[in-house]
């Protein structure tokens, strides 16, 4: 039987929708009020999916899993500039939108899982209204 667990943690985090290859007015004009640094407290929910282990009864240790999103999500993103202080979204080269932060996540996670257990899924939300899903690699 296969079973699915979601552990969600928070972090306070800056971020600009800003192209540096692209003039002030067109920035401007594409992202409106978000061109200029403002600070969301995001939420960001892990999904991990595995056998259940009949004699513990779960996927897999919950210290563990949050000891990795300690150290893969809140320890790198907590009052952060996502623009200034991570090189994947240094220069604007891709924007730190909480699409391309859930893939960015994915990729971070999914590596440090024990073995039988899967990332399902990495939620980014940015506010009430707005989350995204990452579900895999490209």
């Amino acid at each position: 039987m296969s079973v699915s667990l979601t552990r969600t943690v928070r972090f306070t985090a800056r971020h600009r929708l800003w192209r540096s290859d692209w003039p002030p007015e067109r920035n401007r004009a594409a992202f409106r009020a978000v061109a200029d640094p403002h600070e969301h407290e995001y939420e960001c929910a892990v999904t991990v999916a595995g056998p259940l282990d009949g004699r513990m009864g779960m996927i897999m240790d919950l210290g563990e899993l949050d000891r990795i999103l300690a150290e893969e999500v809140v320890a790198p993103l907590d009052g952060k500039s996502l623009n200034d202080d991570l090189p994947i979204f240094a220069g604007g080269a891709i924007l730190p939108t909480c699409e391309a932060l859930a893939a960015w996540l994915y990729g971070r996670i999914a590596p440090r899982l024990p073995g039988g257990v899967r990332l399902e899924r990495v939620r980014v939300r940015e506010d009430p209204t707005l989350h995204a899903d990452c579900t895999g690699p490209a």
